[in-house]
């Protein structure tokens, strides 16, 4: 499938543009370099100068590893509108860009609703996807997670108009909420069932998360059909994981992963 011929490509400094038949521009960043392919999958309402993004970006171009990194509509500097954007629709991002800018195989990095885009991306791609590494990953968190905090007037709000504004503390101007987002979400949903991954994974997640419970991380491995899954949490760690240790834990994880990978790699070709 290459779904890049339907769209055109161009570059602006250090940016690719994917201009989508959707209407809107997908920006990307690359640097090539020895396979696989590491991808990094954003959160909600993250981008590609994301603290992480970045980090694993310098990590991956210091030890030659080709490494992509991107923005899903309505975020950063893509195109569309945020509160047009879905779950299904930010997969279907991701899908393009890596179909258009990276080829053979990949690693997927997705850190928190971009580990749930990680895995639907995985489940698309077979067996050109070699090995996960979930972040505070969130799947199915527009139902488990962001339905269940709604309350009662907000929820009627949303069924009434098809949109609210939803704030905190952390976010006094907070962001819209769509009645279609939701539904989207519900329809995406992965952990009722098994999943038909069977490549290496790995899932790091802080225990003081506040926006991820840490035993999601216990219950996608338990779905994952993946024999060589391991879950480290991290007893002080928050929901960005992003101080300089955890940083370093980033990078050594994805290290360890890459070499598993290659050494499952060689092992197949000799055979």
């Amino acid at each position: 499938m290459a779904l890049h011929l339907t769209a055109e490509i161009s570059m602006s400094n250090d940016d690719l543009i994917l201009n989508t038949r959707r209407g809107y521009s997908l920006v990307a960043r690359k640097s090539e370099g020895k396979a696989p392919w590491v991808v990094f999958l954003g959160g909600f309402r993250s981008d590609m100068k994301g603290t992480k993004a970045q980090y694993l970006s310098r990590w991956c171009e210091k030890k030659g590893h080709s490494f992509l990194r991107f923005d899903y509509s309505g975020h950063g500097a893509s195109g569309g509108r945020f509160e047009e954007g879905t779950i299904g629709q930010w997969t279907q991002d991701a899908l393009e860009v890596i179909d258009a800018f990276c080829e053979g195989p990949c690693i997927l990095v997705g850190s928190s609703m971009g580990g749930w885009i990680m895995l639907r991306v995985a489940l698309a791609l077979g067996k050109r996807v070699h090995g996960l590494l979930g972040i505070a990953a969130a799947p199915d968190f527009t139902r488990d997670l962001i339905s269940k905090d709604l309350s009662t007037e907000q929820q009627a709000g949303l069924e009434r108009e098809g949109r609210i504004t939803v704030t905190s503390e952390h976010d006094p101007d907070g962001y819209i909420l769509t009645q279609l987002f939701i539904q989207d979400g519900a329809a995406c949903c992965l952990l009722d069932a098994p999943l038909d991954i069977t490549v290496p994974v790995r899932l790091l997640q802080g225990c003081e998360d506040s926006e991820v419970p840490w035993q999601t991380a216990l219950r996608l491995s338990e779905c994952l059909q993946a024999t060589d899954v391991r879950v480290q949490l991290l007893k002080d760690g928050d929901h960005r994981l992003s101080r300089p240790e955890q940083l370093t834990l980033i990078s050594d994880t994805l290290a360890d992963l890459i070499q598993t990978v290659e050494s499952a790699s060689a092992t197949a070709a000799s055979d």
